[in-house]
């Protein structure tokens, strides 16, 4: 997390008035002529950009021979950049490796888990654990690190790109001597490591840690805790690159922050960010919209982990798109507001920077069909006026600057080792998504009008009205007592099927279904009910699950039945349960019901907790309220989730974006304009 002295240098990008949201891209220069790049500034300064990441792809630039440096380039475009104000995150250009890499040293690209090689021709041909990859990225860095110390532009250092968008899993060599280094500062010895990876199973017990391989391609299903601890190792050793490259740049640069973009966003899973996030002096995300009926609540979820990843302080958007992106199957453009809307609210959830990919459209390569700031169809755009007026925006939202995300009632628990293990092979239904059901709690709470904060686990609960945990599949001995110990100290626990059913090892709980949080709940599974895909089972409330169900029976008689079954094998059966205890209370879901099935069961959980909704019953689930807050004020982001009008009414405070229905007024009615946002200082 930023120090009072690092976060103080970031916002040298933030412009000589103050603290401000910063508002940038992307910038490539190397792939425009000289004379393009005095109007790339020109137009800056109308859009109103105060900081651009440089570099990113730049290696091959900077360094076209092993013996051959050229940085003539990058200081004119420095120079040329801090003459017109703007603030410099510069990357240390290691993403990609040059053509004359790859050719002297084969050996530094990745292999596949079936043995093939990742040639060059995209990016980040390269491994992880290569010791030949690290020697001549750490050059580059201190090359660049050492050229541009003190430069009057430089803001902030943009570790790599996107670790392990591509390359996060590496099954060669240099990964398999790294992966017995981790595992045996992991387990000390051969026989614990037997133990945890329970290799009694299928003749696998290891003699020596030579004999140890990466889960490449076997005969039948790899066994399932060399797995899970391969994603755990990948992530270290992606983590170890970071810190590598992170502690060269400190060494030569001490007062200049450090980060590197995540990608909390859809199914990128590869990397725990949740582990991550102590290594940088700044939590930077780059999110794309996905299409879909949960789009927006995706969006959402995503920048509120991301923004409680970074412990609630301000963030950097690093990364988003203006319009269409390139590499969906269909890459549609944004409608009219959108981009605004989505800007915003990432920054309703803690960024203090809005970002895209990037300046100017490229004319050339693999995403020449990505949107930008300056489109193909150049100033004269709708892009380019929306790009100008989210300028304007987010210039009078300065008062917002600096302040952290306020504490919402309902936290929903995030967990990476649990996404993996869930979702691994040889289990009951390949059809689960962890993800998904965390999502979907969070479309059920954001339709009943109540914030939820999206939390990695660790976190403490304390504070919680409520806390969801859907599909805590991997829960240790020391998570299984704080949960309890949360309900039974007042709070209202809820989890859901697939949860507590193993350790930390993979290792099954036995006695029966949840594991680790039966006695909390009150109830036991004797075996899971997987449902195919043409299946579904019917609840006498109405509702509809799909995937999962299972066969409750109630083990303790403070245990109510909130929800049975109706037909199949389970008719008659729990489907939904709550054990009262004392003030608190565990809830348990048995099946999946979706963001619509969800509805129901999470407003018997919030009148329970005696949760309500802070906006009004007409808007709710029409318009998304997220609340940043200082020591002296609080602000209201209420995002207009529909292309149509709505009216919010009863909102107090001084309006920073938008309009009342009577404009003198500090009190009344907020209009929000079709996908429009406002904001309240109150």
């Amino acid at each position: 997390m930023p120090t009072p002295e690092t976060e103080r240098t970031w916002l040298r990008a933030t412009g000589p008035e103050g603290r401000r949201i910063a508002y940038g891209a992307d910038y490539n220069p190397d792939q425009w002529p000289r004379e393009v790049w005095d109007e790339d500034v020109a137009l800056m300064r109308e859009a109103g950009v105060t900081v651009v990441s440089l570099a990113i792809f730049s290696w091959a630039r900077i360094q076209p021979a092993a013996d051959r440096w050229d940085f003539g380039w990058l200081d004119e475009a420095m120079d040329l950049l801090h003459a017109h104000g703007i603030g410099v995150d510069l990357a240390t250009a290691t993403a990609s490796p040059p053509p004359w890499l790859t050719t002297a040293h084969p050996e530094i690209l990745p292999v596949t888990r079936t043995g093939e090689t990742v040639w060059p021709g995209a990016r980040q041909h390269w491994r992880p654990t290569s010791p030949v990859f690290r020697e001549h990225a750490l050059t580059l860095v201190e090359a660049i690190a050492t050229r541009y110390a003190d430069h009057p532009a430089l803001v902030a250092w943009h570790v790599n790109n996107e670790l392990g968008c591509h390359n996060v899993y590496d099954y060669s060599d240099d990964a398999a001597r790294a992966f017995r280094r981790w595992l045996q500062d992991r387990y000390t010895t051969i026989e614990a490591l037997n133990h945890a990876w329970g290799t009694a199973f299928w003749s696998q017990a290891y003699s020596d840690w030579a004999q140890i391989l990466p889960p490449r391609l076997a005969a039948s299903h790899p066994n399932p805790t060399q797995q899970l601890d391969f994603k755990r190792f990948s992530s270290d050793a992606l983590k170890d690159h970071l810190r590598a490259e992170r502690d060269a740049l400190r060494r030569i640069t001490p007062g200049v922050p450090v980060t590197t973009n995540f990608m909390v966003m859809g199914e990128t899973k590869g990397m725990d960010y949740a582990d991550w996030a102590r290594e940088v002096d700044f939590v930077s995300n780059d999110h794309y919209v996905l299409p879909g009926p949960q789009s927006l609540d995706e969006l959402s979820f995503s920048a509120n982990l991301t923004g409680h990843l970074a412990g609630g302080r301000p963030w950097f958007l690093m990364e988003h798109s203006t319009s269409a992106v390139n590499w969906q199957p269909v890459n549609v453009a944004k409608k009219a507001g959108e981009m605004i809307r989505d800007s915003l609210t990432h920054v309703a959830h803690g960024a203090d920077a809005v970002c895209f990919f990037q300046w100017r459209q490229s004319a050339a390569g693999a995403e020449k069909y990505h949107s930008a700031m300056v489109p193909h169809a150049g100033v004269d755009s709708d892009v380019f006026r929306d790009v100008v007026e989210l300028g304007r925006t987010l210039a009078t939202l300065q008062p917002v600057a600096g302040s952290r995300q306020a504490p919402a009632p309902v936290a929903i628990l995030f967990d990476w080792p649990s996404w993996w293990a869930s979702e691994q092979d040889s289990h009951p239904t390949d059809r689960l998504r962890y993800r998904a059901e965390a999502l979907d709690w969070y479309s059920a709470l954001l339709a009943a009008g109540v914030r939820a904060d999206v939390v990695p686990t660790g976190t403490p609960l304390r504070g919680y009205d409520v806390v969801v945990a859907p599909v805590l599949h991997v829960v240790p001995d020391r998570l299984a007592q704080e949960l309890a110990d949360y309900a039974a100290g007042g709070g209202h626990l809820v989890t859901t099927y697939f949860s507590g059913v193993v350790d930390e090892n993979d290792h099954v709980r036995l006695g029966g279904y949840p594991g680790a949080l039966r006695s909390a709940l009150g109830i036991r599974v004797q075996q899971f009910a997987p449902l195919l895909d043409h299946e579904q089972v019917r609840l006498d409330n109405g509702t509809v699950g799909s995937v999962w169900s299972e066969r409750v029976d109630l083990v303790d008689a403070d245990v109510e039945v909130l929800v049975r079954y109706t037909d199949g094998e389970t008719a008659g059966h729990p489907a939904v349960t709550r054990r009262r205890q004392d003030a608190g209370s565990a809830t348990y879901v048995s099946t999946r019901l979706g963001p619509q099935g969800l509805e129901p069961v999470v407003g018997a959980v919030l009148e329970a907790a005696g949760v309500r909704s802070e906006l009004s019953a007409d808007v709710r689930g029409r318009v998304e309220l997220a609340v940043r807050a200082t020591q002296d004020a609080t602000f209201w982001f209420l995002v207009n989730r529909t292309a149509e009008r709505v009216e919010v009414p009863d909102i107090a405070g001084e309006l920073l974006l938008g309009v009342r229905e009577e404009t003198s007024s500090v009190s009344g009615p907020v209009v929000l304009q079709p996908r429009g946002v406002a904001v309240v200082r109150r």
